[in-house]
């Protein structure tokens, strides 16, 4: 059971007072409706009064918008909440996972490659600073997951690396900025993402560790979390075979287990039991095919809470999870007294960071309290990241580096890009140019000659339909002499940028094969150099490019950065905080 005296609430009488005598006058309908974290579309006013009536819910995380627009719906809510809300966000590493515009300083696999904590202390602080500014209180990060399968889809750039002291001390690092703002953080995924190759979102997922392999990595991280003061784990959709057989004595091994979100032995007997978590669970987003394939959704929403989370992620529809979840209340499946612990948990966590203190037209700040977003010395701050991140992790062909005019005047760029629509569109912002435009302007004005390749399928998306057929038969029939590149290109840059959240692979889709420049088979015949915008993972696709860098992202200033590296002009800094060689032998010649 929860005591509020100790860490992470350090309540006193007067706030515990609060909590047991709010509980006390809760109808059972409050209780239930505390157990869900809302996630709403609309930010119509009325919208807003009506969900907090129908569905009483504890706290909210809404799709991202303008702050100004992020701004009202808080004060909204907040003002016409019954109790005081946890608004959260995704802000892992910037405040663009609560509003679209926020001061991006970098990705977290990007703030690892500096290896220096400071900077996560920063992106913890910025962040918390500039969610605080829109009344966000809550975020569901920093991600303690851990990149030991390059194969993962998750969290490429999301982790901190492969060594768990360095990713414990980022998180913590990341932690401790962000709680500056009177935040609270949400570390995640527990049990632990990056071992499994599959999605959790699309599919099973299963961190395959011993417990002693588990204790040595994971369970090192969330110990030190736990003691650093964390308030709040979020539970992703992840099995734990080996402390789940250890735990519960209800299955033998080899025998069909549950992932973490509905497991009693992982959240209750290993997270509150053996590391002694006396903090708030809150559940991975529950549409998770990894929790929606494991049982029925009526049967799931409450065995969620009696498993020991403390709040669940998301209405599916909300009359029938609010239904699921009284039901699992009255057939007791959730008892009177995990209700009530999860309620203290959940109230307690609210009562920490002061929400009960202040008048419901207080807890949300004025308009005026925008101006903190996007100041400059967070941005100067995100340029020097930049230049310290960027990796140079294969350099086999020494004449290559750095770039002169005089030995590759005649550049050749291509482009490999793979990236969700939908989310891009979501997350707002972005360059004016594409990446591979802004790169190209840069050598331009170096001085280099330079031509974004425009491949066969490119094309054909502009022809008709016998143009591109064409196209397609001449791709693979017709003649493609090397000197169509040698005679006309000194050197042959690729720039990727693979950051598609809802592919099941982080991989390049390679265009076309036969004699274009898509696939770089032409190592042999021209001096060719590989740079990763995003995922670091691409050298296992492309072993044979004898140069080969990671910036992590496509930002302007990453970019900037990178063309003074190429020159010469700036060493690299970066260290490899995972193994970029994906294990490989051939991705080291």
């Amino acid at each position: 059971m929860v005591n509020l005296k100790a860490k992470p609430y350090h309540l006193d009488q007067e706030a515990i007072a609060w909590v047991e005598q709010t509980i006390e006058s809760m109808t059972i309908e409050e209780k239930i409706g505390q157990l869900f974290i809302h996630m709403g579309s609309s930010r119509e006013e009325q919208a807003l009064k009506d969900s907090l009536v129908n569905y009483k819910f504890g706290g909210v995380r809404y799709n991202p918008g303008t702050a100004d627009q992020v701004l009202e719906q808080n004060r909204i809510l907040q003002e016409n909440s019954k109790i005081p809300l946890l608004i959260a966000a995704n802000a892992e590493t910037s405040p663009n996972g609560a509003f679209m515009g926020g001061t991006d300083m970098g990705n977290a696999v990007k703030i690892a490659a500096t290896d220096n904590a400071e900077y996560a202390y920063e992106i913890g602080r910025v962040s918390g600073i500039e969610c605080a500014a829109i009344g966000c209180n809550w975020t569901f990060g920093p991600v303690a997951d851990m990149m030991f399968n390059w194969r993962n889809p998750v969290v490429p750039t999301r982790t901190f690396g492969t060594d768990a002291d360095r990713v414990l001390e980022m998180t913590r690092a990341y932690m401790k900025g962000f709680m500056e703002s009177n935040g609270i953080c949400a570390v995640k995924h527990f049990p632990g993402d990056g071992v499994s190759e599959r999605d959790h979102h699309l599919s099973n997922a299963i961190n395959p560790m011993t417990c002693e392999e588990w204790d040595a990595t994971f369970g090192k991280v969330y110990s030190g979390l736990i003691e650093a003061g964390l308030h709040s784990v979020m539970v992703g959709h992840i099995m734990l075979p080996s402390y789940e057989y250890k735990f519960n004595k209800e299955v033998a091994e080899g025998e069909e287990i549950m992932p973490a979100t509905v497991s009693k032995a992982l959240v209750t007997d290993l997270l509150k039991g053996q590391l002694g978590f006396n903090g708030l669970v809150v559940t991975d987003a529950s549409h998770m095919v990894g929790l929606t394939s494991r049982m029925k959704r009526r049967d799931f929403v409450p065995a969620a809470i009696a498993a020991g989370c403390d709040l669940f992620l998301f209405f599916n529809d909300p009359v029938e999870d609010f239904g699921y979840m009284m039901d699992g209340y009255k057939n007791g499946v959730i008892t009177e007294e995990r209700l009530h612990d999860a309620l203290r948990r959940i109230l307690g966590t609210k009562a920490s960071i002061g929400l009960q203190k202040k008048a419901k037209t207080e807890i949300v700040p004025s308009k005026e309290g925008l101006s903190v977003i996007g100041n400059e010395s967070a941005k100067a701050l995100a340029k020097q990241i930049s230049d310290e991140a960027i990796t140079l992790v294969k350099n086999v062909d020494k004449d290559m580096l750095p770039l002169s005019v005089e030995k590759y005047k005649r550049i050749l760029l291509i482009e490999q890009e793979k990236s969700n629509p939908i989310m891009a569109m979501f997350m707002g912002g972005g360059n004016k140019k594409t990446f591979t435009e802004y790169f190209a302007e840069k050598l331009v004005a170096e001085g280099f000659e330079v031509e974004i390749y425009e491949s066969p399928l490119d094309k054909i998306k502009r022809v008709s339909k016998e143009e591109a057929g064409k196209i397609m038969m001449n791709a693979y029939s017709g003649k493609a002499p090397i000197t169509a590149l040698t005679d006309n290109y000194d050197m042959v840059i690729q720039i990727a940028c693979v950051d598609d959240p809802g592919a099941t692979t982080q991989r390049i889709q390679w265009k076309m094969s036969k004699g274009t420049p898509d696939l770089p088979w032409y190592v042999q015949e021209l001096p060719t150099m590989f740079i990763s915008l995003s995922s670091p993972f691409h050298l296992v696709d492309v072993p044979q490019v004898k140069t080969y860098i990671n910036c992590y992202d496509k930002q302007e200033h990453t970019m900037d950065a990178l063309v003074e590296k190429l020159m010469g002009r700036s060493p690299f800094k970066g260290i490899d905080p995972v193994d970029s060689f994906c294990g490989k032998i051939d991705t080291r010649w």
